[in-house]
């Protein structure tokens, strides 16, 4: 992979659900053409795909608001999605600091899953036990935009005046295989990714650090988007695992990224998410 850089000039990719959106240049305000829904991509894109179509096709079949998958290769490109207004729904954690609140994106929904924690973790076999042994070593992350796995870990590094080289792998996924290869010597990760990565892959690995917890990524529409579809598609959000074909479908796809039955999604009004807007008060200028 790449080694340590800023993300250059964006190359933009776009999945579209088939038959659900007519265009990858749709706007807001022709909401009969579909808006555009971008998940910050966890995994490698085509588990994000495999997870996200059938969701989303289900969610737009309930509500009767299309909502077309969008995909970014990184999650830096999906919050420049966000930023040049090329989205109108996003599944994202990158929109809590003091800056990006003002862009007045709306949380109306969460993913029910056990809280997660940022960490920095090593192959089980790896002779590094302690974070100081990281001192000079390369770390991988998935992206400088991942604030789980990549500010979490950092900034508790730099608290500790722990200097370690970054290296981003684009996402979890693949910040991960370069440390199970052997090429980097530990990673910075989200407790729930790195766990179901292993299960996958049939992967064993050790906790060199763990964070406070942090709710699971937000489901979050922009301001631009009429109230009346975004109560529409929130409401079919939550009533997802209550509908048997529903239910089905999202247990299905959760296989798909190793998360269980019970990873449904419920209504939230952004609350719970004051966890990260305490780490940017106190968090270095260069993670904010």
């Amino acid at each position: 992979m790449s080694k340590p850089q800023r993300p250059g000039p964006l190359q933009r990719r776009s999945l579209l659900v088939a038959g659900l959106a007519a265009a990858a240049g749709t706007r807001a305000q022709v909401p009969e053409a579909g808006y555009r829904f971008s998940p910050v991509p966890q995994q490698a894109i085509a588990l994000v795909a495999t997870y996200w179509n059938p969701i989303l096709a289900w969610v737009s079949a309930r509500s009767g608001v299309k909502l077309g998958l969008k995909i970014a290769r990184t999650s830096a490109e999906t919050t420049a999605y966000v930023l040049q207004n090329e989205v109108e729904f996003v599944f994202t954690n990158h929109l809590f600091s003091p800056d990006r609140e003002q862009l007045g994106w709306k949380v109306f929904g969460r993913r029910l899953t056990p809280a997660v924690h940022g960490q920095l973790v090593v192959p089980a076999d790896s002779p590094i036990t302690t974070l100081a042994q990281l001192e000079g070593r390369e770390v991988a992350f998935p992206g400088p935009e991942a604030f789980v796995a990549y500010k979490v870990p950092f900034a508790h590094l730099l608290s500790r005046k722990i200097t370690v080289k970054p290296v981003f792998g684009g996402n979890m996924d693949g910040a991960l295989a370069q440390m199970y290869s052997g090429k980097i010597a530990a990673a910075g990760g989200n407790s729930q990714l790195v766990e179901g990565h292993a299960r996958r892959e049939n992967r064993q690995y050790r906790v060199l650090w763990s964070s406070e917890p942090f709710h699971d990524l937000a489901l979050m529409a922009s301001a631009k988007v009429p109230d009346k579809d975004i109560k529409a598609v929130a409401a079919a959000f939550a009533e997802m695992h209550l509908d048997t074909k529903g239910l089905e479908t999202l247990t299905l796809a959760s296989q798909q990224i190793g998360l269980t039955k019970e990873a449904h999604f419920i209504a939230s009004n952004g609350s719970e998410y004051d966890a990260y807007r305490r780490f940017y008060q106190s968090a270095p200028a260069s993670l904010r």
